[in-house]
């Protein structure tokens, strides 16, 4: 199976974190519907992290329930899902959960300990804080063992980011077993490593595990400081530069595009934006209310997406809480200052979808009352919000989300086109 690289958004091939592509497939029919991850425990193996945080992480995405601890290796999410749509949600689960916030690498270790969740890098020894705000941190904080018990895929887990960091020099095996386990979760299976690994007699593990044991003995010649190298040069030049040096055959199946690069900034400058949206608010005691309107505007300014069009889809996520219905009209003014087109108008639709279907799918019986406001206060016009109205969409979430959100939205669509009628009754008399 082709691997890609656990970083999407680095294009070069030499980038030596690598996973393997999701496979899903769609079973049943109807109501009975499913989707059944077939390699999750291969790839979560692949980021050091339980099977379980992954499924659950989809869960929470796509509104939907998970088995989050199957018998028979079976993930199952329910309803229809898209193996690319996985793909990007796991980007997102990658980003909180995997990569070091300062180095961008993979090579983190989960802690647990009182009520906080932090990734220690490895690599460069950086220690974040995870957030709490999402739900699978709550899950996470739900569901840590007893003491001193692992089960089998934790164990794995753990040793993959060890390895992982071995082998760029940079792991501390006593600091590394000062840490708490990264992923505690399950019960203990009892015996020594290699029994809680699974290692058949006679099988490949066993005699790498063999090979490595003797490989200890050896001594290992000694590098000066200035020999070791550290990291990879990872700009485009350099990514270029290893890419002309590759035969020719090879060079042909391999595309650099300047506009992934590109879009790959614009995205991490929205990503910025919203990130500092969410920051402020935590200062302000987890109140986004809070946030003054005329500091996100001066922020946007700031980045130079005052006047993007995919502005309002973040803003839209970002801006409101379980309230929205009463924070709409004061937020209107900055929202017309910054939406000042049809298509700015439609990205903001988008992010109310996502922000209602996927962040806090509780409100979504109340969107007829949410497109009310939105429209009381000429945010978006009558035009846009019938166009969206009339058709589901998966560009801002999964299909069977978009059409629970547009189904909650019937009732203010009927409502704008009886008004419309009423006015038109009342011009011909």
């Amino acid at each position: 199976m082709a691997s890609i690289n656990i970083r999407r958004d680095n294009p070069d091939p030499f980038y030596r974190y690598k996973m393997d592509r999701l496979q899903s497939k769609v079973e049943g029919k109807g109501n009975g519907i499913k989707t059944v991850i077939v390699n999750l425990s291969t790839v979560a193996q692949q980021l050091a992290r339980p099977p379980g945080y992954v499924i659950k992480y989809f869960g929470f995405e796509l509104g939907a329930q998970t088995n989050i601890d199957p018998k028979d290796d079976r993930w199952i999410i329910n309803g229809a899902h898209e193996a690319s749509k996985l793909q990007d949600y796991l980007d997102g689960f990658i980003n909180r959960y995997v990569l070091c916030k300062d180095c961008k690498n993979p090579e983190t270790v989960v802690n647990i300990k009182d009520g906080d969740i932090t990734l220690d890098c490895k690599a460069c020894g950086t220690i974040t804080r995870v957030d709490l705000r999402h739900k699978l941190a709550s899950f996470i904080l739900k569901n840590q063992p007893k003491k001193g018990k692992k089960d089998k895929s934790a164990k794995k887990a753990e040793r993959k980011a060890r390895k992982e960091a071995e082998k760029n020099g940079t792991a501390d095996d006593d600091d590394a077993d000062d840490h708490a386990s990264p992923m505690d979760s399950g019960s203990d299976q009892g015996g020594d490593d290699v029994g809680d690994v699974g290692i058949e007699a006679g099988s490949d593990d066993e005699l790498t595990r063999k090979i490595n044991e003797g490989a200890k003995d050896l001594d290992e010649p000694e590098l000066k400081e200035s020999e070791i190298k550290w990291s990879v040069d990872m700009s485009k030049e350099a990514i270029k530069a290893r890419a002309q040096a590759l035969p020719n055959d090879l060079k042909a199946s391999l595309v650099f595009e300047e506009v992934n690069d590109e879009d790959a900034e614009a995205n991490n400058v929205y990503d910025d934006f919203g990130k500092w949206i969410e920051q402020q608010a935590q200062d302000e005691g987890g109140d986004v209310t809070k946030v003054k309107d005329i500091d996100i505007y001066l922020k946007a300014k700031e980045l130079g997406i005052e006047s993007k069009h995919k502005t309002p889809a973040v803003l839209a996520q970002c801006i409101f809480d379980h309230n929205i219905v009463k924070q709409v009209a004061g937020r209107a003014s900055m929202l017309k200052k910054m939406i000042t087109s049809e298509r700015h108008e439609k990205a903001f639709l988008g992010g109310i979808e996502r922000f209602v279907g996927v962040d806090k799918p509780n409100l979504i019986p109340s969107v007829s009352a949410i497109l009310l406001k939105i429209y009381e206060s000429d945010i978006v016009s009558e035009e846009v919000l019938k166009a969206w109205g009339s058709k589901a969409s998966k560009k801002y979430v999964d299909i069977a989300t978009s059409k629970k959100v547009r189904k909650s939205a019937e009732k203010f669509i009927e409502w704008l086109e009886t008004a419309e009628s009423d006015e038109e009754d009342d011009e011909d008399e």
